[in-house]
């Protein structure tokens, strides 16, 4: 059974999101929340395996709750629902902490098989995003990417499936998702400020 968390500000979104989710098996929606506060606030009295996150939301936005969240639930995995697919506003997302992204017209069979893709290791980037966490990388010494994950990506810059990435790599479609999934967690600490005060929390340089 897969639990879901639903942070979504739009009342007819989060109920149809919590309908489908309820409505199929193996799936179980845990919680809803209308914002980030409130969610922030009960989410770790119900730890869900995955939460479907708005990036538009009133108060705190999607983006900050992801950080906020990831410190309370570090193995809860988040997708972030968008409205408009904005590749910036996306690898914001992504380097928040969140491991997925859908568009908020994404079919129910999509969104459920999303869902379990992200639960057993996987993690969905597109071509353009691919590009911006390559470029990220190359600006930024912080967070080091294997030689494997290296591969990984530039293959996904030039288009290529998850099929055809393991095909050439003779590797797993599984493998080449958990190597994505691993560059997702390494996003967080690309950027400098994040990186300096990482080292100063862990004591690893002096002030």
């Amino acid at each position: 059974m897969i639990t879901v968390s639903i942070v979504e500000d739009d009342d007819e979104i989060r109920e149809s999101l919590a309908l489908i989710i309820g409505g199929t098996p193996g799936f179980s929606c845990t919680s809803i929340y209308q914002d980030a506060e409130t969610a922030l606030a009960n989410i770790a009295n119900d730890v869900p395996d995955v939460v479907l996150m708005d990036i538009e939301l009133p108060g705190i936005s999607g983006i900050d709750c992801v950080k906020k969240m990831k410190a309370i639930l570090p193995e809860t995995d988040i997708i972030m629902l968008t409205i408009h697919d904005s590749d910036e506003v996306v690898f914001q997302s992504l380097c928040a902490g969140a491991c997925g992204y859908l568009t908020k017209n994404t079919q129910p069979a999509k969104l459920l098989s999303a869902i379990e893709e992200i639960h057993t290791g996987g993690a969905p980037m597109s071509t353009n995003i691919a590009r911006m966490v390559v470029g990220s990388f190359k600006q930024h010494d912080d967070a080091s990417l294997t030689q494997r994950e290296k591969e990984v990506l530039l293959l996904l810059c030039k288009g290529k499936s998850y099929k055809m990435i393991a095909d050439q790599l003779c590797i797993s479609a599984d493998t080449v998702r958990s190597h994505i999934k691993n560059v997702y967690k390494k996003l967080e600490v690309t950027s400098n400020a994040e990186a300096v005060a990482k080292a100063l929390k862990e004591k690893l340089v002096r002030p």
